[in-house]
């Protein structure tokens, strides 16, 4: 039976891979978390679950279990706080994976962020001196992994726009959004503006995990995850389409106009761009050719659309748990998970 060690188990995505795990791998499961408390997952399901409570930063208190892990998930991060975040996804990342016994561990899955990557999968180099904290915290560990010795059984994945959460589960950061961004629909349906993304479902990221965990790649390393891609004008005409809305005319945002826009915000206080900001401005165009879905290893796909997104979410008419119960606020995410 494998030994699977899971870090930032109470976040979003932790929550869901924890919970698939616990569900369809055979394995005997280690969740690393900062708080057990925050774990909302049925620990008593089966047998083989084990919760390690502690902070990366003293990650070393665990070399013991370490050294007998046949799998590590990295999906602990720091958002923000200079020194935390790179102390965190850098230094004691890296020093996880120096603990891990090369003679045991065959795979270690780390997540990184698609936003590192331009259209063809290759590393942004702007990330390295324009991002954020947390942008440029994930380029260097990304750099430092693949020079580890142990970087031959690094698995990386680069998730686009993570959606997901619920009563059970904490919501991302977008999902945790949605309620007050639909809020603009009215506005935004009559304005065209040029831009593109991906985005997957948490779950739909749990069950690609849960797959390499039981075939780890022996060539393929790098895996970008996302749906088929959108731009901003479809995924607002689905919006329209799935709140009911009529789209009578679309005025074209262009490149100049949208700069004297942020211009004008950010003079009046209302709008504060950072470097990065400005940078995902200008580029827009956020899709990779290589992004895949669960599609890819036949797994199954929980969210191919916004619309099943929204519905999953407990938005809209179309919702089924709209209508028979009360959806409840997003708790805050955190920002360590």
């Amino acid at each position: 039976m494998k030994r699977v060690l899971l870090t930032g188990a109470s976040g979003c995505i932790g929550h869901y891979i924890a919970d698939t795990l616990i569900a369809q791998c055979d394995c005997e499961l280690f969740l690393f978390v900062r708080d057990r408390q925050k774990l909302n997952l049925d620990l008593e399901r089966r047998s083989g679950i084990h919760v390690l409570e502690g902070d990366l930063r003293e990650i070393h208190r665990f070399k013991d279990v370490l050294e007998t892990i046949d799998c590590a998930i990295l999906a602990a991060a720091a958002w923000g706080g200079s020194r935390e975040t790179f102390d965190i996804n850098v230094t004691k990342t890296c020093m996880l994976m120096h603990l891990l016994n090369p003679e045991v561990c065959e795979q270690v899955i780390y997540f990184s962020t698609a936003s590192l990557l331009d259209r063809d999968g290759e590393i942004l180099r702007a990330a390295a001196h324009m991002g954020t904290d947390y942008i440029r915290s994930k380029y260097d560990c990304l750099n430092q992994l693949h020079r580890l010795p142990m970087s031959d059984r690094l698995t990386v994945v680069f998730p686009t726009i993570v959606l997901g959460g619920d009563e059970n589960k904490p919501y991302s950061h977008v999902s945790a959004g949605l309620p007050q961004a639909m809020k603009w629909l009215n506005l935004a349906r009559f304005i065209s503006i040029r831009g593109s993304f991906h985005f997957i479902h948490a779950q739909d990221i749990a069950e690609v995990v849960n797959y390499l965990i039981g075939h780890p790649p022996t060539e393929r390393r790098h895996y970008i995850l996302g749906t088929d891609p959108y731009t901003l004008d479809r995924a607002i005409s689905e919006l329209c389409r799935y709140f009911g809305k009529r789209i009578y005319v679309r005025i074209p945002l262009n490149a100049w106009l949208t700069d004297l826009l942020v211009e004008l915000l950010s003079r009046l206080g209302v709008l504060q761009m950072a470097a990065w900001d400005r940078f995902c401005l200008e580029y827009r165009d956020f899709t990779y050719t290589q992004a895949i879905t669960g599609k890819a290893f036949d797994c199954p796909v929980h969210c191919e659309t916004l619309s099943d997104a929204l519905k999953e979410r407990g938005l809209g008419p179309h919702s089924q748990t709209h209508s028979q119960k009360k959806v409840p606020s997003a708790p805050e995410p955190d920002p360590k998970d």
